[in-house]
């Protein structure tokens, strides 16, 4: 019999693999994604203090519609940049967590572009 592979184990290896190679200062924070299979889930952080500036998640109280699909994604992407502009952030490193940059994440960073966030 075939083991069948564990995807979340993929995906946190990559995200590890990702994780070596960029992080986020006080001038630069990350963005970091979280999808689930029925929410999607986004902070910046700024990593040499370990602390969150600010986060969105279509999981919020004020939040209308299914959390699981493109739009849901885009809306939570335009949340984190008005969070962030209000915050004076303006430029962040993306980080999308191991997870392929299509679908709901690049619907979440194209809503965050919009948003006024570049990277």
């Amino acid at each position: 019999m075939v083991a069948k592979k564990d995807k979340n184990a993929q995906r946190v290896k990559r995200h590890i693999r990702v994780r070596a190679k960029i992080s986020g200062t006080a001038d630069r924070p990350r963005l970091a994604v979280f999808r689930s299979n029925k929410h999607i889930y986004a902070q910046i952080i700024d990593d040499v203090q370990g602390k969150t500036l600010a986060a969105a998640s279509s999981n919020e109280a004020g939040f209308e519609g299914i959390g699981s699909n493109k739009e849901a994604a885009k809306k939570v992407g335009m949340a984190i940049a008005e969070r962030a502009k209000a915050k004076g952030i303006e430029v962040v490193v993306f980080d999308r967590g191991g997870y392929i940059y299509h679908g709901r994440v690049s619907e979440l960073a194209e809503g965050a572009r919009e948003g006024g966030l570049k990277f």
